[in-house]
């Protein structure tokens, strides 16, 4: 039978619970346990696909194709937990339900209110969630504690508890210990009266799992404990990292989280738990034998959520190496308007990633050209494939006037146009080509090379598509299609072989690299950056670089 851990958060916004779920999770499944994970977010919005990068940070997307909030990302890359189009739920998709069932006579007749018909539907997902045989379902619910619009999913989570019962639902709360520096302590104020919140629609935190800069002394726990109405070994030290947000599994396994689960649930399954792959990790970060400089040149640079599990992917490959990823993170419109040399010099690779629109299309160009004449390592996902084709049909191919249909339609050489099956299409939420598609690896390739296998299973998320009328001629002058589609024949790898690393993927394959197992495109890619520093620089120390 399967229970239910509710984590919600308190005090403010961005306190991590996406992460501190996502822990929780490896510390279950270490114990044996099956888990799922689910996120409900309070906005109206049905899904984050239309919503602005810079509002919402990325669109996470999964293997079934739902477009989801970036904590999805979080729960995959820590657990082994399906994530799918039914673990993300908003008020925006519950209210649809609702309305949809309305319209067709469902509710017969009667008032339909927030209670119950709202708070029914919530519940409903809830359990949609959880797939048959979970032991442990996990559900953040995304706001702050007191938000006026998570209200309805508080009080859903409240009649959960009570409909289930005791010993089948958990309640943890995550909260922040604000560290005043003019009087030189923490002050736990703000977290009593985030758990007043809770009470007052009848919700009693189970947990206290507390963020602070400093450790907690245990006559801070025994005056939570007293206040809150919590016992003492169940208020949870959460301290901000040294090195790395994979640290954070470790740090709750030492301040007794994964026990206070267990005993709260009466968990079975192994007593043991064994992070010694999650420590040799935290080892590898913390001590690099290098670092090598990546230069990321993007439409939405100053939000580092929107390139959120780029920096990841890259973060598992350079793991994967022993070294640290140092990112240059440079608007695209910068490299247009400056000197790409000057911008990138010295970088030891360059990743051009996805986004949409003409903002920012021609700096990236202009820095692929460079990283192909020098010689540096070059990356392009999705729109940054695209980028590379257009490139290189302007540059090598002679072909002037190259562009994307997406930005210029009446273009002389559109080598990149809409996809036919999105040409009707005028809805823009969750209408795009979304989700894993299979790639045929070709033969002789370094993308072959790099998989060790000729078919490969990546997640997608765009309307535009490399023009085939192009193809040839862009192969005949180097530019190899290494990856197809192959029911349609769409080009979904690009890449010069006579290059260390110089490959476009249509796809996002950063969505699919985890700290334990990174993506072998990344992998590679991150590699070829540190072959390129080491050639570049001989001699240069960690300690060069940083400076």
């Amino acid at each position: 039978m399967t229970k239910f851990i509710f984590v919600t958060g308190g005090v403010v916004s961005s306190l991590g619970k996406g992460i501190t779920t996502a822990a929780m999770a490896v510390l279950l499944e270490k114990r044996g346990l099956k888990v799922s994970i689910q996120k409900l977010d309070p906005y109206i919005n049905v899904d984050p696909g239309t919503m602005s990068p810079f509002e919402h940070g990325e669109v996470y997307v999964t293997e079934d194709g739902a477009e989801t909030d970036l904590d999805m990302g979080h729960y995959e890359r820590f657990s082994h937990a399906p994530i799918t189009k039914a673990s993300n739920a908003t008020t925006g998709s519950i209210y649809s339900e609702v309305i949809r069932k309305e319209r067709r006579g469902e509710y017969l007749g009667k008032t339909v209110q927030v209670i119950p018909h709202v708070t029914d539907e919530i519940q409903k997902a809830i359990r949609n969630g959880a797939p048959e045989g979970t032991d442990v379902a996990l559900i953040e619910l995304g706001g702050t504690a007191g938000d006026i619009e998570s209200l309805p999913f508080l009080e859903a989570i409240r009649q959960f508890g009570h409909i289930e019962g005791k010993g089948k639902v958990l309640y943890v709360h995550l909260t922040l210990l604000p560290y005043l520096a003019a009087s030189g302590e923490m002050k736990t104020k703000p977290t009593q009266q985030s758990v007043g919140k809770l009470r007052e629609i009848g919700i009693q935190p189970d947990i206290l799992v507390c963020r602070c800069e400093k450790s907690m002394t245990e006559e801070m726990r025994q005056k939570i404990s007293l206040f809150c109405n919590v016992a003492t070994e169940d208020v949870i030290q959460e301290k901000d990292v040294d090195t790395t947000i994979y640290e954070v599994p470790i740090d709750l396994m030492k301040h007794g989280l994964d026990a206070a689960l267990v005993k709260h649930l009466g968990l079975e399954g192994s007593h043991t738990v064994d992070l010694s792959d999650w420590e040799d990790l935290r080892q590898r970060m913390a001590a690099p034998e290098g670092v090598v400089e990546i230069a990321v040149v993007g439409k939405y640079i100053l939000l580092h959520d929107a390139y959120k599990s780029i920096y990841e992917a890259l973060t598992h490959g350079g793991a994967a190496h022993t070294h640290k990823v140092k990112f240059r993170k440079i608007a695209a419109e910068d490299v247009y308007d400056g000197d790409a040399a000057t911008i990138l010099h010295g970088v030891h690779g360059v990743l051009v990633p996805g986004g949409f629109g003409e903002r920012g299309l021609e700096g990236k160009i202009k820095a692929i050209q460079w990283a192909r004449e020098n010689d540096v390592p070059c990356f392009g996902i999705c729109f940054g494939m695209q980028a590379m084709v257009i490139e290189y049909a302007r540059n090598i191919c002679d072909l002037e006037g190259a562009n994307t249909s997406e930005v210029r339609d009446d273009c002389a050489h559109p080598v990149i146009h809409l996809m036919h099956d999105q040409e009707a299409v005028t809805d823009k939420g969750g209408t795009m080509r979304l989700g894993a598609y299979p790639c045929r690896v070709l033969p002789d390739t370094r993308c072959a090379d790099i998989y060790g296998r000729d078919l490969v299973l990546e997640r997608h998320r765009h309307r535009w598509e490399y023009n085939n009328d192009y193809r040839e001629q862009l192969e005949k002058a180097g530019l190899t299609s290494a990856g197809v589609y192959e029911s349609v024949g769409l080009v979904e790898v690009v890449e010069l072989s006579d290059r260390p690393f110089h490959l476009g993927v249509q796809y996002h394959p950063e969505y699919k690299s985890k700290p334990l197992a990174a993506h072998p495109l990344f992998q590679e890619f991150v590699g070829a950056a540190i072959a390129h520093m080491g050639e570049a620089s001989p001699n240069t120390t960690t300690e060069s670089i940083e400076a």
